[in-house]
């Protein structure tokens, strides 16, 4: 069976709760994610999405640059091992509606995200093989 590691997006760009919004948003562009993770005190307190930005941010009516991480980022973060097995990860996904998830090593250091994207990818790649495999098995 897969596990979370072998189908997440390794490496990740933490911010502070402080950080300026705009500096926030430019890190999603740059770095082409959904997500960035906001951390204190060596904990993952929060997430910002560019939909947290928009529908929190925007909406609020102030301009985006009087406005810090800590005022648009959802609280209460799921999380999972990297250990875990991929359906049991995508499972906690499903019931928490989630599009983007942590993943922790057993040091509980946030080592990477697994997105919808990495789980496609993840499961193309593996169909692909087991095709691949079939078509070239000896008959």
């Amino acid at each position: 069976m897969m596990k979370v590691k072998q189908a997440m997006h390794q490496g990740v760009t933490w911010c502070s709760p402080d950080t300026p919004l705009e500096e926030v948003a430019t890190i999603l562009r740059d770095e082409d994610i959904g997500a960035v993770p906001i951390g204190e005190n060596d904990r993952l307190i929060g997430m910002v999405t560019d939909r947290d930005i928009v529908c929190r941010g925007v909406v609020q009516g102030e301009t985006c640059s009087a406005l810090s991480a800590r005022d648009v980022m959802t609280e209460g973060i799921e999380w999972c091992w990297e250990e875990d097995d991929l359906l049991s990860a995508v499972h906690k996904m499903e019931q928490q509606l989630l599009r983007r998830m942590p993943v922790l090593n057993s040091e509980k250091r946030m080592v990477g995200i697994l997105s919808l994207g990495d789980i496609t990818a993840a499961i193309a790649a593996k169909q692909g093989g087991h095709f691949a495999s079939a078509v070239s098995a000896h008959h």
